[in-house]
């Protein structure tokens, strides 16, 4: 036990918390000052030592000049669409809505058309691994109640992967724990001392446990970064579900080496691993579409881009001086802590005169994505509050107007489905006043000719058949792509099955739009009313949903489908089948949302070569390598094993978590939570571990976990039968 509690432990004297962080050379600390948001010294930027580039101002014409273009085409013909016999104030509502939502898709697709011209033209190639790195770099996950053996699997393949490039000892790696589940967090204690046995005792990886999450991930990574980010140069982030090759990381850093102008270089992580319906069709989609979107927007927004919060690498320095967080006045939802802190930290960092780019070409990175539409709809939850909370960081003095334009487009992403909602609401309006509601022919005002409500029913055709082009030409440009492109195409299946594939993600897409819809306005309205959302864990596994839960969420979805089947048959059968896809989704709910989480139904598409990617086809290496190790680890049972019988039953990990505790505080005479005066009454009574186990609730254990003296309780119980794995 000594000589492993002496490689996990370092010297108690050089750290804060000598369980968890290596011994540091020299001054070890940064301060993160909470930034104003509305009190910005503009001189800050100019002392920053950055080069007067060019920004990329032809990309940017072509895509918001195209964009804008095209909107007032589709505006004018809306126009001229409703300018018959005069226009009524809801045909006036129906124009504004249309240009919302049309001004939305008109930009996705100009961004599109630049992204497809350069990848079709430039081809750009990723960059080559750099012979050796000079700046010391950390690499970070953040975890929070995630399967142990998952991340900490993961984590060991990609070590492995820097450590085979030659540049290992430019790295050192941090879990950065905020589990608040106390069985999980022992799994993770117990996850880790198998992973560093396995690396041996000079492996630089290091396990912090936070006692309390305050401001969540944000929070998290600003603790490593105050406590021991000064001793690096950079630090990439990771999430908890991410995948990147040693090529990767090692480029990352050669690359912020060469611009020291740089605060965060992106990369394009692409999803993999996934076999549900739902995981499936995002995979498909994330792979043969996302390099389009992806390499527009890097290509408009140059060096004033945006961060996503992970699969990143970033100046430790720069984003302790200027990105602590604000903390925004007033209660949540809007008030709080910023939820999506990475759009804020990506416009403070390039507000301080840093530059934030994408490099959309490295390749290389990964990361998975939820298994079904009620896990994406309550991870879209949280997001949708975050974003929505940027409104108040929209007017923040000294942003770059880049910056401004990133924040809209994460507000507008979930403000676009009630805008959406209620254009097709005022147009069902409208259709039922032309069908039912007798018309005043003839106003107050002098008129030789009636005023009658009726709307151009061929350009209203066009327009429509127009705005499915825009709105499918991204996907069409990232098929046409794959199919020039060898490699893509034959591990896609071949050019039939990469076509059908594309054919059948747009029909499951068109279904599950209304649905999403739905689901956000719902998340839109209950924020907008004043209620917060928690931060619960994402379930990452796959695995279909109870379908209780599932009718439970989308019944009200049903019913609005066939009370809007109803209606628009009696108003008018026209009616019916322009919203039919819209219907039919939301008829469609509940089946579709069943079979998005069924792992069957993934894979039988798979058999058959649908929806396949390259990256199924020829696994990374990387990957491979992590299942591999994952299933390894979680062979052993600490994933599902109860912490109080592992601390009981094993002294010699009893007395590993014991070290991995800071240094005890003291307390004062009757300072002592409900939780620990809770423990100790149990575990006094508890006759042996079974009834401690029984009888100690979460929280209690939490206490007890954190609590050397209720350790010391627990352990000296008498056994009891069962016996942990």
């Amino acid at each position: 036990m000594d000589a492993l509690t002496e490689t996990l432990v370092p010297d108690a004297a050089e750290t804060i918390e000598p369980a968890i962080a290596p011994p540091m050379p020299g001054e070890s600390h940064l301060v993160m000052p909470e930034q104003k948001l509305f009190r910005f010294d503009a001189r800050q930027e100019r002392r920053k030592r950055i080069k007067a580039q060019r920004a990329p101002w032809l990309q940017r014409l072509v895509v918001f000049g195209g964009g804008l273009a095209l909107t007032c085409w589709g505006g004018y013909e809306m126009y001229r669409v409703i300018d018959v016999g005069g226009i009524t104030f809801l045909k006036w509502m129906l124009l504004v809505l249309f240009l919302a939502n049309f001004s939305w898709i008109a930009l996705a697709f100009s961004a599109g058309v630049v992204g497809f011209l350069h990848l079709l033209i430039l081809r750009p190639k990723p960059p080559a691994a750099p012979e050796k790195l000079v700046s010391r770099n950390a690499v970070v996950m953040p975890i929070y109640n995630e399967t142990p053996s998952r991340v900490f699997g993961a984590l060991e393949a990609i070590h492995e992967d820097v450590e085979a490039t030659g540049l290992g000892a430019a790295f050192d790696w941090f879990f950065l724990s905020d589990t608040t589940d106390p069985d999980i967090w022992i799994a993770e204690e117990r996850a880790f001392a198998e992973l560093r046995r396995n690396l041996g005792p000079k492996a630089r990886i290091y396990y912090r446990h936070r006692e309390k999450n305050t401001a969540r991930k944000a929070g998290n990574i600003a603790d490593f970064v105050t406590r021991w980010g000064a001793a690096y140069d950079h630090m990439v982030v990771l999430d908890a579900d991410s995948l990147m090759t040693g090529h990767a990381i090692v480029s990352l850093a050669a690359a912020m080496e060469a611009d020291p102008d740089s605060g965060i270089i992106q990369t394009l992580p692409l999803i993999i691993n996934r076999n549900t319906l739902f995981a499936r069709v995002q995979q498909f989609a994330a792979r043969i579409y996302g390099p389009v979107i992806a390499d527009g927007l890097s290509c408009w927004m140059g060096r004033d881009g945006n961060y996503w919060g992970h699969n990143a690498i970033i100046r430790t320095q720069a984003f302790a001086e200027h990105c602590g967080l604000p903390h925004l006045k007033g209660r949540p939802p809007f008030g709080g802590h910023i939820l999506s802190h990475d759009f804020v930290e990506a416009a403070l960092i390039r507000r301080a005169g840093y530059t934030v780019y994408m490099l959309p070409s490295l390749g290389g990175s990964f990361e998975e994505s939820p298994p079904s539409v009620i896990d994406v709809a309550a991870r879209d939850r949280r997001w949708c509050q975050g974003n929505l909370q940027h409104i108040r960081v929209l007017p923040a003095k000294g942003l770059h107007l880049a910056s401004r334009q990133h924040f809209v487009t994460g507000i507008m992403g979930y403000l676009a489905s009630p805008l959406w909602l209620a254009q097709l609401l005022v147009g069902i309006l409208l259709v039922l006043q032309a069908s039912y509601i007798r018309p005043e022919y003839f106003s107050k005002d002098f008129a030789l000719f009636p005023t009658w409500p009726r709307f151009d029913a061929e350009r209203s055709l066009e327009l429509f058949e127009v705005t499915m082009a825009v709105l499918l030409a991204p996907k069409l440009f990232g098929l046409i792509l794959a199919l020039f492109d060898g490699p893509t195409r034959r591990g896609a299946g071949g050019a039939i099955r990469l076509t059908f594939s594309t054919l059948f993600e747009v029909l499951m897409s068109a279904l599950l739009a209304p649905i999403m819809m739905m689901v956000q306005t719902g998340h839109v309205l209950h924020i907008l009313f004043g209620f917060d959302t928690g931060w619960e864990p994402q379930r990452r596994d796959d695995g279909s949903i109870p379908f209780k839960a599932i009718v439970r969420r989308h019944w009200t979805h049903v019913t609005l489908g066939f009370i809007s089947l109803v209606a628009a048959l009696l108003i008018s059968p026209s009616l019916a089948a322009w919203m039919s896809p819209t219907i039919a989704g939301l008829i469609l709910a509940i089946g579709i949302s069943w079979a998005s989480g069924q792992r069957s139904i993934g894979l039988a598409l798979k058999r058959v070569g649908l929806l396949v990617t390259p990256e199924e086809t020829t696994p990374p290496p990387i990957a491979a390598r992590a299942n591999v190790l994952t299933e390894a680890m979680a062979a052993n049972g600490h994933d599902q094993a109860d912490g109080l019988r592992a601390l009981h039953e094993d002294p010699e990990f009893c007395a590993l978590h014991e070290a991995f505790l800071p240094p005890a505080r003291h307390r004062a005479r009757g300072d002592i939570s409900p939780e620990r005066a809770m423990a100790i009454a149990k575990l006094s009574d508890a006759r042996n571990i079974d009834d401690a186990v029984h009888w100690l609730h979460r929280k209690e254990r939490t206490a007890l976990l954190h609590d050397r003296a209720l350790i010391g309780l627990l352990v000296r119980l008498p056994a009891g039968e069962s016996k942990i794995k």
